[in-house]
Order: C-alpha cells, then sequence, then structure tokens
C-alpha cells in the first residue's frame, strides 16, 4: 500500500456532530484531550464521523494510515478515550488525511467499490489476532464468505476458531478488513461488532453488487 503522509488541518465542515454522546460529556473529553496532547507532543490521531446506511461511522487516522472504524453502537467518546490511552492523546477534529478514507467508505457502502486501497496503521493489533485481521480477512473476496474454521485454517492454525471469533469482534479495521464476511458452519452471519443487522446489510450490499 502507498504511505502518504500529511498534516492535519482542521475544517470547519468537518467538525463532528454528537449525537452518540451527550454534547457537555464530549465537549470536557476533548478539552481534557487537547490539555494532554499538548503536553504530551505525541503523534496526533485525525478523526471525522461519515454518513451511510449503517449510521454515523466514526474514522481516525495517524499519519501512517487509517487506524479506526467505529460505529455508531460504540459511542464517540468511549473510542476517542480508548485510541488516546492506546495510541496518542493527541486528538484532532477533522484533517485532510480521513478526505480518501470517508471516499472510499462512502463508494463502499453505495455498492460502487469492491477493495480498498488505503494506507493502514495496525498498532492496535497484536499477535495472532494481527495475523487473522491483517493477512487472513483479505483474502476473502468480496461477495464471498468463509467459516470462523476456514478463517483459522488460511491462519494456519486450524484448532483455533475462537481465537479467530475475538479476533474478528475486536477487529479495529472492520469493513475495510472484511470480518463481516466471516460467518458460522450452518451459513448464518454470527456475531458482529456493529450488530446483527449491519453485518446482514454488508453481505447483502455484496451479494447484490456481485
Amino acid at each position: 500500500m502507498n504511505q502518504q503522509h500529511t498534516d492535519p488541518t482542521p475544517r470547519t465542515d468537518l467538525t463532528p456532530r454528537d449525537d452518540l454522546a451527550p454534547r457537555d460529556e464530549l465537549t470536557r473529553l476533548r478539552a481534557d484531550l487537547a490539555r494532554r496532547a499538548e503536553a504530551s507532543g505525541d503523534l496526533d490521531i485525525s478523526y471525522r464521523e461519515v454518513d451511510g446506511p449503517l449510521g454515523r461511522l466514526l474514522v481516525a487516522a495517524t499519519p501512517t494510515g487509517l487506524l479506526r472504524v467505529a460505529f455508531p453502537g460504540e459511542g464517540v467518546d468511549a473510542v476517542l478515550t480508548d485510541l488516546a490511552a492506546r495510541v496518542s492523546p493527541r486528538i484532532l477534529a477533522g484533517g485532510r488525511r480521513l478526505d480518501e478514507p470517508a471516499r472510499e467508505l462512502e463508494e463502499y457502502l453505495d455498492g460502487r467499490r469492491r477493495s480498498f486501497d488505503l494506507p493502514l496503521d495496525l498498532s492496535l493489533l497484536h499477535g495472532f489476532r494481527r495475523e487473522v485481521v491483517a493477512s487472513a480477512l483479505p483474502r476473502i473476496r468480496y461477495g464471498q464468505t468463509a467459516s470462523y474454521a476456514q478463517v483459522a485454517a488460511l491462519a494456519d492454525r486450524p484448532r483455533a476458531v475462537r481465537a479467530v471469533g475475538t479476533a474478528c469482534a475486536r477487529n479495529p479495521l472492520p469493513l475495510v478488513l472484511p470480518c463481516h464476511r466471516v460467518v458460522r458452519s450452518d451459513g448464518t452471519p454470527g456475531a458482529y461488532r456493529g450488530g446483527p443487522e449491519a453485518k446482514r446489510q454488508l453481505l447483502d450490499l455484496e451479494a447484490a453488487a456481485g
């Protein structure tokens, strides 16, 4: 993947809306994150929200690449707090580096894109989970599905079916790294970070476009 490093430039038209948490709580959170960022000088994370048929997705990126895609039910404040603790407290709303991820997500959800061409920051993935999410999942093609057991075999750990389920459930980059294509052995969708209805919508989208 071609990595592009761009400096964040906050834009007023990309300022997130706070529907997923009380405004006063998010205001306090952002003020706290800003204070911590100023003190730390750490690498920054840019974020924005993308509207679509699954609701308002939160997307976050570092200069390395796309770091996180979060569903509405995960909560803006919870996701930002987690990123501040695990990656960097320097979190900025908006930024040009999010334009391409937002565009590709919108195209995918509109049925006009079958794969993503984005630099990724995989710093939230480690060990076997990284092997499953970053290596095995991309091998499941658009419009196809694989069972948890089949993914375990793709990862050369055929007995690690439960661990595959955990890796999919904690995938920080759903849609882009397609854990929604992993289903139960009987063909039913199974659990999903965005909820079973979101998983069914994605599977139906790909089946219709295929």
